[in-house]
């Protein structure tokens, strides 16, 4: 018997209010998930995490592999124990790492050999092998291997497509636990007739649920959004939807209003480290003279222990002398700000009125990442090129 349901609620457009019940609690959705990639979400701790109202935490597959292992993760009771979290957990296949990250890697049909980006040594990802490291680490949700091309690139993505199908069914083929939930990942670039194809195949695939990968890596907030247009429709009702590594506010509002179930990123905790918090309007840079005397909070009404707390003139204090107590409470604020925004969002689709929720906040929120999405867009481009091709 499955140890996972879905419960659809309510729809408000595509926008929809739902719940998907895993073996360490429910998971309200529209949700956010903040990563924490070897564990742990960078200066908070599991208890932080509990009082925000963290419902779903993200570690990867790729990193803990290579420290601290998925063996001694397993010898000492799996992640929920190790972390200290007993909530919903999901790990990432680490496909998108080897892609992006690890050093010279070589593609073939059976798996990818890479080099760690730590310390150079030799590994290898099958399919079969990342589902035993998953099944090692024992997080409630677990994603196939897939292979994550340049989104612009048709021609990779023709080819990319049909072996992260075929990889997929060598997931689904290899799980021998019935208490995670395999998620297929769909990709197929900036290509509308691809997106549907794989989310199509995946769909036969009978999976728990589905992803949308591949988005978020340069493309522009436009061919984002045309691409979950025509991707969501095409994927089952009855499963949830997740678009990984998608975090900034105003494109979880316009991917809820496609489809989108819940979301994951490093956005609002890494910004938060360098001194970026979200407020309503937009991102303010705390470091700046303006707050040096500042005696508000980051922001009037909200309710997280920062705000509740300390004005943006003391935060500027310990973010220029370099305290580490600066950094988790940008965190902590971060972190409670998306999570207010699901709650909201939540809300207003219960209503009936995520139409109007969504063209408030998109009228009132100032968009400041389209610059940084074009660099990462140039970065990934250049990466690929200075790594082996693939071949069949």
């Amino acid at each position: 018997m499955s140890s996972f349901s879905f419960e659809l609620h309510r729809t408000d457009g595509r926008a929809r209010l739902s719940t998907f019940h895993t073996p360490h609690g429910p998971i309200q959705m529209p949700a956010f998930a903040p990563v924490g990639t070897l564990a742990n979400v960078k200066t908070l701790d599991s208890q932080d995490l509990q009082e925000l109202g963290v419902q779903l935490v993200l570690a990867n597959t790729y990193h803990l592999y290579l420290r601290p292992g998925h063996e001694l993760v397993a010898k000492l009771g799996g992640l929920h124990r190790f972390m200290a979290w007993d909530g919903p957990i999901l790990t990432d296949s680490g496909g998108f790492q080897v892609f992006s990250l690890a050093h010279r890697r070589q593609l073939d049909e059976d798996g990818v050999t890479f080099r760690s980006h730590i310390d150079g040594s030799l590994h290898r990802f099958t399919p079969e092998r990342v589902m035993a490291i998953q099944e090692a680490l024992g997080a409630d949700i677990v994603m196939a291997l897939d292979e994550c091309p340049d989104p612009s690139d048709r021609a990779y993505n023709e080819e990319a497509l049909e072996r992260t199908h075929r990889w997929a069914v060598r997931c689904k083929e290899a799980q021998t636990r019935s208490d995670q939930a395999l998620f297929g990942i769909v990709q197929g670039g900036i290509f509308p007739d691809l997106r549907v194809e794989s989310a199509q195949f995946l769909a036969g695939l009978d999976l728990p649920g589905y992803a949308v990968g591949g988005l978020s890596v340069g493309e522009t907030k436009e061919e984002m959004y045309a691409t979950l247009d025509e991707t969501c429709p095409a994927l089952p009702a009855h499963k949830p939807r997740y678009l990984m590594g998608v975090g900034a506010p105003e494109d979880i509002v316009e991917s809820v209003y496609r489809g989108i179930d819940f979301f994951d990123c490093v956005m609002p905790t890494r910004i938060a480290r360098n001194g970026a918090l979200l407020t309503p309007e937009g991102r303010i840079n705390i470091r700046n003279a303006a707050f040096a005397d500042d005696p508000r909070p980051i922001q009037e009404d909200c309710t997280c222990p920062t705000c509740r707390s300390y004005s943006r003139a003391y935060l500027r204090h310990l973010y220029k002398a370099k305290e580490i107590t600066g950094l988790r409470l940008g965190t902590i604020h971060n972190v409670h700000f998306l999570l207010r925004l699901m709650e909201q969002i939540r809300e207003a689709i219960q209503e009936g009125r995520f139409r109007e929720f969504r063209a408030a906040f998109l009228e009132r929120y100032r968009i400041s990442d389209q610059r940084v999405r074009h660099e990462q867009r140039r970065k990934w481009i250049a990466a690929s090129q200075s790594k082996s091709q693939p071949r069949s």
